[in-house]
């Protein structure tokens, strides 16, 4: 039996993401070659999320890459966003900086005044969303340049509220947080309990190779309960999503669930080819659909704060009950590449309302181990599973189960994601 469950383990391909966002989220760095040097350009839009009140500033550092020190610069700037040219103007940095003060106003015409740092007020930073940046590097210590030039990729982040009815006709509001781009169509319905949203994207190769990861969430109330089902799947334009695309966070937030849409580079290709051999040639933004599930198919995933290791987890039998032997499975691996991570040394720790229950200190030479525990009739309730300090990092995660035979077969699962004791991100799931 354990041999077929390592088989399972090592045999098992979970798509991860590599980070949260998608292009830069609020900051992006392009390292070049210019000449004989290595310089990089950091581009960075303050606040990283967007509010109407906030004071918004555009700061642009040009640094040589092997000294880090920054070099001064002739940069010529085009601003675009939603299709639109904002501005296209050449600016000198100081001391490698750029700093421009932007003013948001409903003047339509675009006004650049002063030197350090600029200002430029007119109908620009007005709204959240993917911003674009194609500059040249006209001259770098007064020595001039010819074709440097790049673009990059710059994302406000922008909330969307929805105010909606469920099958009751109680009103709900269901909020989208998107780390892409604005989004530009809502819908439930309460007669299918699904979710539709709709988002602009360019499926070009040139711009998925810009795009790490596109990242959506989607928060509702928990006390909607038409919506607080044991599991989701999803669909863009269509294609299915794989099971990793689509995460539960009931932690963040206490009194909201988030469903979280990653969507990482290689899944994005992914998308493409499939809805090429589906026949759609020139696909036309991203539909994201969010429909309800039955049944959680192990494992359940999360990942350490800083993302770099991701626990899989799973259990039989599914039910965990007092009295009878519980097989916890798990393996490790790279948070970025979903690689298995062999020679992983971890803490497994079982705790009940802060007391340690069962601990195991082990090392998994293939991947993945497995640790057996049997619950007492008193140890019924909420149970928080740790991995800590993996790999001697001192990094860890946390699932949180509630094994709960007095309420009947169902079990409450929640992911979180900790530091030594410190929860950073849960994401929760349930299932039958």
């Amino acid at each position: 039996m354990k041999n077929i469950i390592f088989i399972i383990l090592i045999s098992s391909i979970i798509l991860s993401a590599a980070n949260a966002y998608g292009h830069g989220l609020g900051l992006e760095t392009i390292s070049l070659n210019v000449e004989d040097r290595k310089i990089s350009v950091t581009t960075q839009i303050i606040p990283t999320e967007f509010s109407e009140s906030a004071q918004k500033q555009i700061v642009m550092t040009v640094t040589d890459s092997l000294t880090t020190q920054n070099v001064d610069a002739v940069l010529l700037v085009a601003l675009h966003h939603e299709g639109s040219q904002i501005f296209r103007e050449s600016f000198a940095t100081t001391n490698g900086i750029l700093r421009i003060n932007v003013n948001p106003t409903d003047d339509p015409e675009i006004k650049i005044t002063g030197t350090d740092p600029i200002q430029i007020s007119g109908p620009i930073l007005n709204s959240g969303g993917l911003y674009r940046f194609d500059v040249e590097i006209k001259s770098l210590d007064s020595s001039e340049l010819q074709n440097q030039a790049f673009s990059t990729y710059i994302t406000s982040i922008t909330n969307h509220y929805y105010d909606e009815q469920g099958k009751d006709g109680t009103p709900v509001e269901f909020r989208v947080k998107s780390y892409y781009d604005k989004v530009s169509g809502f819908d439930y319905s309460p007669e299918t309990n699904s979710i539709t949203l709709e988002m602009p994207f360019e499926w070009s190769e040139q711009n998925i190779s810009h795009t790490e990861v596109v990242h959506e969430e989607i928060h509702f109330p928990k006390g909607f309960s038409d919506f607080m089902v044991p599991s989701y799947s999803g669909t863009v334009n269509g294609i299915d999503l794989f099971k990793s695309s689509v995460t539960i966070d009931d932690y963040s937030i206490e009194d909201e669930r988030i469903v979280h849409f990653v969507l990482t580079q290689d899944t994005i290709r992914y998308l493409k080819q499939a809805q090429k051999s589906a026949g759609i040639e020139n696909p036309q933004g991203m539909k994201f659909e969010l429909k309800v599930g039955e049944k959680l198919v192990f494992p359940v995933i999360a990942m350490t704060k800083d993302e770099s290791l991701q626990v899989d987890m799973s259990w039989e039998p599914e039910t965990i009950e007092p009295g009878k032997n519980t097989k916890f499975i798990y393996t490790f691996r790279d948070g970025k590449t979903g690689e298995l991570l062999r020679n992983t040394s971890y803490d497994f720790v079982i705790l009940q309302n802060g007391k340690e229950l069962y601990k195991k200190s082990a090392n998994a030479q293939i991947g993945g181990d497995f640790a057996d525990y049997t619950f007492t009739e008193s140890q019924k309730g909420q149970t928080t599973i740790q991995f800590n300090n993996l790999r001697g990092t001192g990094q860890g995660t946390e699932f949180t189960i509630m094994v709960v035979p007095e309420f009947g077969p169902l079990v409450i699962l929640i992911l979180g994601s900790a530091v030594a004791a410190t929860i950073i991100l849960g994401r929760s799931v349930f299932f039958q």
